[in-house]
């Protein structure tokens, strides 16, 4: 694919054809093979109540309450509402618990990261970024627009990888007087609705360079993907983590999901 056009666009216009003109393939995983889990994850939530409530009115806690209201918000967002999702995500990550001290990682929505592509500066912005204490983005949320007519998620998402490992070595450069790194796995997430794919999106500096440069890069790079085994495939996102079976299962891939957040692969 290496003479397919490329052209300087924003991390919100790269469509699969990127992904071709890059040297860029995606990979679908089960579980174990994914997670690198010989068992599955017990859900891990702060509250227990998250796994068997329905009705937020019903909630002894205000995390609770907060998360299945946003839940319902993000179900169905209408146009010019789709900042539900996000809302949502970081609810969710703090029940999770993902963010706060374990981590030391907090949340930005619709943060910019800028980075080079065939010559010119451009934007590739997150929808959810949990960063760490230099900004630096930590776990990437993009999430599904396709019914705004915009392109696929799954692009932008590793745009936005690309973009974060540029940031990380400029900042290490830069402003923390040390050497580059030459890799980095990015852990990253779509979102249609309430219902996660899970990714490990590794980039390397090579990779970085060739699409600042708009060069075809020699290496392949093989980025992997998760799906919830969730009962009822066909209706994943029309139920999203509204169900009680689909939220466990969803629950236990983002518990076991967090160990990337530490840099193990």
């Amino acid at each position: 694919m290496a003479n397919i056009t490329r052209s300087s666009k924003a991390g919100s216009d790269w469509t699969p054809n990127e992904l071709l003109a890059y040297n860029i393939r995606v990979v679908y995983q089960d579980y174990e093979t994914f997670f690198k889990l010989s068992e599955r994850f017990p859900p891990d939530v702060r509250h227990k109540e998250v796994l068997t409530l329905q009705d937020p009115s019903e909630a002894a806690h205000d995390d609770t309450y907060v998360l299945l209201r946003t839940m319902a918000l993000a179900m169905n967002p209408r146009h010019g509402q789709e900042s539900a999702v996000a809302d949502y995500a970081v609810v969710l990550f703090k029940c999770l618990q993902y963010i706060g001290d374990l981590t030391a990682l907090v949340p930005r929505t619709r943060m910019s990261i800028p980075f080079w592509v065939c010559g010119q500066e451009k934007l590739a912005t997150a929808d959810v970024c949990l960063v760490d204490d230099t900004n630096d983005p930590g776990v990437l949320v993009q999430e599904d627009k396709q019914h705004m007519d915009r392109p696929n998620s799954e692009p932008q998402l590793i745009a936005s990888a690309i973009a974060a490992l540029s940031n990380i070595n400029e900042t290490r450069l830069r402003t923390l007087g040390r050497d580059t790194i030459a890799s980095k796995l990015i852990p990253g997430i779509t979102m249609k609705g309430t219902m996660p794919v899970f990714y490990k999106i590794p980039v390397t500096s090579d990779l970085v360079r060739a699409v600042q440069l708009g060069e075809y890069p020699a290496q392949e790079t093989v980025v992997y993907a998760h799906l919830p085994p969730v009962p009822r495939p066909a209706r994943r996102y029309s139920e999203g983590m509204v169900p009680l079976d689909n939220r466990k299962i969803v629950i236990s891939c983002y518990g076991a999901f967090r160990r990337f957040l530490f840099g193990l692969t």
